[in-house]
């Protein structure tokens, strides 16, 4: 059953266009996993410090192994300073 993961991100005043980057540079990667159906980011038209991720994966050991990647944590390592707060992810299965 496939699973799809949204996060929200929220950058510093200032950091908008590092943290644009970061996650525009982890989609390739993410994308050629095993197991990624679906990789995309979005940017808030309306609040300019707002990002949002969507994922689709073919299970949640696919989403797992996926946030256990070297991408991934670079990822995280380089974002986290330039967050206003901690990301807000949430896992969803289609139910129709």
């Amino acid at each position: 059953m496939t699973i799809r993961i949204m996060a929200r991100l929220t950058a510093r005043a200032g950091s908008e266009t590092a943290l644009a980057t970061i996650l525009r540079e982890l989609c390739g990667p993410s994308r050629q996993e095993g197991g990624c159906l679906g990789y995309e980011v979005f940017h808030n038209q309306d609040d300019a410090r707002e990002f949002v991720t969507v994922e689709q994966w073919t299970d949640q050991a696919a989403a797992d192994a996926h946030l256990a990647t070297p991408h991934v944590a670079e990822a995280v390592r380089l974002a986290s300073a330039l967050l206003a707060q901690p990301p807000l992810i949430h896992r969803f299965r289609q139910l129709a």
